[in-house]
């Protein structure tokens, strides 16, 4: 029988510095070795005293590995305060590209931050979403790459803890298709942030726009407690036949990440001390092989989630994880992973 799933609930700035101090920072294995964080976040959330901004982050890229670039995903944060509702999203972009800019002056260090910017855009205003495109492009200074539309849906608990909730199937709602449609103009991605059982969706989804590049967020977020609990061996074997038929669609790469979530189900953020690089590698290796074996590394690129997955380990510590996990791979699989697969689709350089 399940436990009672409780929430997926970030710890607070203070904690996670607190829990993640007890043990020493592992020095980066391969330091020299390109990587673009394909999918972060930075936020200042008073309500739950969790701040995650420049400095934040930079401190954590700071740990050693050769993080040259970085993309940006929507958060909710910094909407504006004012105005029409559906242009409130724009203030996101301002904010990005805010810090963007400064990371871009040299005076933080080399690595560009936000150098890619992956936006919310309410895709349910149908063509009319072409008006919040337009602005949230003008205010990204040449930097936004796609919109992220979260979608998770699931028919328990776990549904309570999605910020902005939607409906069943709203991937196939004719008016989110409509504004979906508007990404081939603009020539924008779309980050999709699902459940596992949600992926039969995404396919669909997927075959009817092969024209518009999709980004599979954190491997499908393969669901592990509450329903869900001590059903893993199942659920791998359905998820990974649902990463097969979605790996038919060329349009279709992969965020192979956000392992950290608790909603994963893996406890690593209820251990008393964090996991080493060695124990992340254990307990991601079923998801990260899978992810590389059906999609190919040149579709799959690797993403901190930072700081939600902060809270399960270090920073250098998952950077480590992902590098041990990939020692058997190929310098060109190792390229596309790290770096070359990210920089293909979100249309970015690895140079100085």
């Amino acid at each position: 029988m399940s436990r009672p799933y409780t929430g997926n609930i970030i710890r607070n700035s203070q904690a996670m510095a607190q829990w993640l101090a007890q043990t020493p920072r592992e020095a980066a294995l391969e330091p020299e070795l390109p990587i673009i964080d394909a999918h972060h976040h930075l936020w200042d959330v008073k309500a739950a005293a969790n701040r995650y901004l420049l400095d934040d982050l930079l401190a954590d890229i700071g740990q050693g590995h050769n993080i040259r670039a970085t993309v940006y995903v929507e958060a909710h944060a910094m909407y504006r305060s004012t105005g029409p509702q559906h242009m409130r999203p724009v203030g996101e972009v301002e904010f990005a590209n805010g810090n963007a800019a400064m990371a871009a002056s040299g005076v933080y260090g080399p690595c560009r931050v936000a150098d890619a910017i992956v936006a919310h855009a309410d895709l349910m205003l149908g063509r009319a979403v072409e008006e919040v495109l337009h602005a949230q492009a003008a205010a990204a200074g040449g930097r936004l790459r796609g919109i992220r539309y979260a979608t998770p849906w699931d028919d328990s608990a776990l549904q309570r803890f999605v910020t902005r909730p939607v409906p069943r199937h709203r991937l196939s709602d004719p008016v989110f298709r409509e504004g979906f449609a508007q990404l081939e103009k603009f020539g924008l991605t779309f980050d999709a942030w699902v459940y596992h059982p949600q992926l039969t969706d995404l396919l669909s989804l997927a075959r009817d726009f092969p024209r518009t590049q999709i980004v599979v967020d954190h491997v499908g977020t393969v669901l592990g407690v509450g329903p869900y609990e001590g059903r893993q061996a199942d659920i791998l074997d359905n998820w990974a036949l649902d990463l097969q038929a979605l790996a038919g669609c060329d349009n279709i790469s992969l965020k192979v990440g956000g392992l950290g979530m608790p909603l994963v189900g893996l406890g690593l953020h209820e251990r008393a001390l964090p996991p080493s690089s060695e124990e992340l590698a254990d307990a991601w290796r079923p998801y990260v092989e899978t992810c590389i074996e059906i999609f190919g590394a040149e579709r799959c690129m690797f993403e901190s989630n930072f700081p939600v997955d902060k809270q399960a380990c270090g920073y250098s510590e998952l950077w480590n994880a992902f590098k041990r996990l990939t020692a058997d791979c190929s310098p060109t699989e190792r390229s596309a992973l790290f770096s070359g697969t990210a920089a293909r689709v979100y249309r970015m350089s690895l140079a100085d």
